[in-house]
């Protein structure tokens, strides 16, 4: 940490902003991923070996991913992972497919691309998941770029649909029912103003690391076979 703040390195984020480098912020992303603690120290000692004023974050997953891939392969994947569901694309294995099997792995039957009625106009719901006790419509807000980020007027915009889809009734698991709950799900991450809206109008919103628990991450790795599906679908050079 002193080694960089001497030299005042400056990174350069997804969204072109520049900021000081945090190794903190590294070594956390690390551990998430499951790298041991000498697993952590050998990617830190490269990096502060190779750190230079304007390197990209883009150039740090790189050299920290390509330690971690001869170091511990199952870890790399893990680190690679959100970058690897980018790849991915709109196309091939679309963001709300994901989502679908996300919700079948908590023991919801799904589908896609439902057209439904609302109490005033109809909407074209990416997911349409239920079990016994919950009926819930999911937008599934895909990004390709690391810096973009889901903000309030998506939420406003949410929330108004599901207000109107509350309005009439469904007909899905052999009976009719109520919308219960209406989510905004991304591959990326919230602006602060949409979580602090989110939060004020309890609308579920689950994001790459939000909430602290429940996020996207930890719904896709508590699902295996949902890593074998990314990879499938994203360029060799991710992993």
């Amino acid at each position: 940490m002193l080694a960089t703040a001497e030299k005042q390195i400056e990174i350069v984020k997804e969204s072109g902003m520049r900021e000081a480098f945090e190794p903190a912020k590294l070594r956390a992303s690390l551990l998430r991923a499951g790298a041991d603690e000498d697993a952590v120290a050998a990617v830190m000692a490269h990096m502060m070996n190779e750190l230079k004023d304007g390197m990209t974050t883009k150039d740090i997953y790189n050299h920290a991913f390509k330690i971690l891939s001869d170091w511990k392969k199952p870890v790399a994947q893990k680190y690679s992972l959100r970058r690897a569901l980018m790849e991915m694309g709109p196309t091939g294995f679309p963001f709300e497919n994901l989502i679908a099997e996300v919700l079948k792995g908590q023991g919801f039957e799904t589908l896609t691309d439902q057209t439904v009625l609302g109490g005033c106009v109809p909407h074209e719901v990416d997911v349409v998941a239920w079990n016994d006790k919950k009926l819930i419509m999911v937008e599934a807000k895909f990004h390709n770029e690391l810096g973009t980020k889901t903000d309030l007027k998506v939420a406003l915009y949410v929330k108004a649909r599901i207000d109107d889809l509350k309005e009439n009734t469904f007909s899905y698991g052999g009976r009719d029912r109520k919308l219960s709950e209406g989510w905004l799900i991304t591959n990326t991450k919230f602006s602060s103003t949409a979580i602090h809206y989110g939060i004020c109008q309890n609308l579920t919103m689950i994001g790459w690391n939000y909430p602290e628990k429940g996020n996207l991450e930890d719904m896709i790795l508590d699902c295996p076979h949902l890593l074998n599906i990314i990879y499938k679908n994203t360029p060799a050079k991710i992993i």
